[in-house]
């Protein structure tokens, strides 16, 4: 949907009246068809638990959550499979809301392209790994047995594999310092703001609740979900068969979704070789510090997709 078209709303229109525009919903039901009403309660409902989002252009909210409605994922932040996180375009002056997949939506496009028996991705804790052969790819572990232990352990590291239904196979493994590496080196916020010592001390409880609101980027929120997400991006993208779908939510991923539906990326272009990895830091309000809520209590993420059933579609 090209939303170049559309009115511009007034400063002070909320998003669910800039929706209820006749011109507005005239155009989401050729877009969106009937499920266009769901469409929009999904939207407003992202939009009133973030306040920072509601600081954003309305277009721009419109056009990110038009691509996740065309993956067919949900905003919900309990789902986990994609947000809309605002942030400053200082070029322009504006706040805009960005298009972020979750590792949840990767899961979801991976299941329904048919091709993946197996997919997993999971934190390794201190003591469990005993070798990972990055020539063979075999990992040996010795998981803790206990849950609760299990969820308490120090994280040294994350692991993610996939299996094709015809066999191939492929698996990586990272450890938790590369994975930092990687935030600070494609996250601004991130690395300005301390990077994996500043992470251990917010772990720990230590940064004081006064400077809290310097931490406000998802890798220092939920630096877990995120290394997910990274693991299977660096895992599908290099090695994975990509659908159609997929291959959408790659590009879209971490840009600002403009009005003629071209990407926009903030802190590397498009033409960057390493836009696919950049991570673009919002001012996120704390209402959206759920925004990855949901994640299984283990830290494992395990399918069994065995060729792509109806439940996957």
């Amino acid at each position: 949907m090209d939303t170049r078209n559309l009115p511009q709303a007034k400063k002070d229109m909320g998003i669910t009246a800039f929706l209820n525009q006749d011109s507005v919903k005239n155009q989401l039901q050729q877009a969106v068809g009937k499920n266009s009403m769901r469409f929009v309660s999904s939207v407003v409902s992202a939009v009133t638990v973030n306040p920072a989002l509601q600081e954003c252009t309305n277009k721009s909210i419109l056009s990110a959550a038009l691509l996740g409605e065309s993956l067919n994922l949900s905003p919900s932040p309990q789902l986990g499979q994609y947000y809309m996180v605002p942030y400053e375009n200082k070029k322009e002056g504006t706040k805009v809301a960005q298009f972020q997949m979750g590792y949840k939506g990767y899961i979801q496009l991976a299941i329904r392209s048919g091709q993946y028996k197996k997919l997993n991705v999971l934190a390794v804790k201190e003591g469990e790994l005993v070798r990972f052969d990055p020539l063979t790819e075999e990992i040996e572990v010795r998981l803790i047995e206990d849950e609760e232990k299990r969820e308490q352990a120090k994280t040294i590291g994350y692991y993610a594999m996939f299996e094709y239904i015809n066999g191939f196979k492929k698996a990586l493994y990272w450890s938790k310092k590369k994975m930092a590496s990687h935030a600070e080196k494609y996250s601004a916020a991130f690395s300005k703001n301390g990077g994996l010592k500043s992470l251990e001390l917010l772990e720990q409880g230590k940064i004081p609740q006064k400077d809290l609101w310097k931490y406000s980027s998802f890798w220092f929120k939920d630096f877990e979900a995120m290394a997910f997400k990274t693991m299977l991006r660096q895992l599908i993208s290099k090695w994975g068969i990509m659908s159609i779908e997929m291959l959408r939510a790659y590009e879209g991923d971490m840009a600002e979704i403009r009005e003629d539906g071209t990407n926009q990326y903030v802190d590397n272009g498009p033409e960057d070789d390493n836009a696919e990895d950049t991570y673009v830091d919002s001012t996120v309000s704390d209402g959206a510090e759920d925004a990855f809520a949901g994640r299984e209590m283990d830290g494992q993420q395990e399918l069994d997709l065995g060729g792509g059933t109806d439940e996957a579609k």
